[in-house]
């Protein structure tokens, strides 16, 4: 059995709740134990802009606490995937390690730090993820996000292609949907932008929710709880802001795969979801 040390962060606890839950029945149905970090706190993103070292010393504790236990690090946040990896591999420099250890943290065992959705990819792996699959998505047109820290800052993580990525396109596919090819696939969702420029940001989201209503998508695959925010928290702020109709849904990719594993609407959290995903669970049906 896969065993991994989940860091669920700030973000999915309060506003992503069906993350949570979709991504832990996932992990049940491949055969992956998931072991709770006793003791975890923020992964230190929010102070990186004010405080860096600060920030990674955050981080790297939450890293010292999966050292203890001689885990792996799972996410399920794309920022928190890059600051947990930068503090990884600050770990290995003796400066910032002598800064570690005076704060009174140990490191005696390296641990990986890895997204949810790569360590799917890189040890479950899509053959094996389509021999699990009991109810194919026929028929459904999905829109796959990447987000920024996923793959990015490419020296974090040497990890799929950052200029035409596929590893998520893949996954998305393997679960019998179609994977949408669009235009400006590496776009940020807005919210790095948010608390600074409402505006601007609502306009950035705007654009790939425009892009998802031409390609006639059946909904939108989130792998980042903060660019859910923008493209469904903020959907209705774009509609009024543009003028515009969307009504479309944004899943987190567990909760896609999940029910092409054969989990119930209930099991991957669909009722958390703010845009209701009827229209698709009706093609599903038919």
């Amino acid at each position: 059995m896969n065993k991994y040390a989940i860091f669920l962060g700030c973000t999915v606890p309060v506003r992503a709740q069906h993350y949570e839950l979709s991504a832990r029945n996932v992990a049940k149905e491949l055969g992956i134990d998931l072991v709770e970090m006793s003791g975890a706190s923020c992964c230190g993103f929010p102070l990186k802009a004010v405080d860096a070292e600060t920030a990674l010393l955050v981080a790297a504790r939450n890293i010292s606490l999966a050292s203890k236990i001689k885990l792996d690090v799972v996410t399920l946040c794309n920022s928190c995937t890059a600051m947990l990896s930068d503090a990884q591999i600050q770990l290995n420099t003796e400066e910032f390690h002598s800064k570690f250890k005076k704060v009174g943290l140990s490191y005696p065992h390296e641990v990986r730090v890895r997204h949810f959705v790569r360590m799917l990819y890189e040890d479950i792996g899509i053959d094996k993820i389509g021999e699990a699959v009991k109810k194919p998505l026929n028929g459904l047109k999905i829109m796959p996000h990447y987000g920024c820290h996923y793959m990015r800052p490419s020296q974090l993580y040497g990890f799929d292609n950052t200029e035409t990525p596929h590893t998520l396109d893949e996954l998305v596919s393997v679960t019998g949907a179609e994977s949408v090819n669009y235009a400006d696939k590496k776009m940020c969702c807005g919210g790095s932008v948010l608390g600074v420029d409402e505006e601007l940001a609502i306009k950035m989201a705007n654009h790939k929710l425009s892009i998802a209503k031409e390609n006639g998508v059946d909904a939108i695959a989130s792998i980042c709880p903060f660019c859910t925010v923008m493209y469904e928290d903020n959907q209705r702020k774009a509609e009024a802001q543009f003028e515009t109709q969307y009504g479309i849904p944004v899943l987190y990719y567990p909760q896609l795969l999940g029910l092409s594993l054969g989990l119930d609407a209930n099991a991957v959290g669909l009722k958390f979801n703010r845009i209701k995903s009827d229209s698709m669970m009706e093609k599903l049906t038919r």
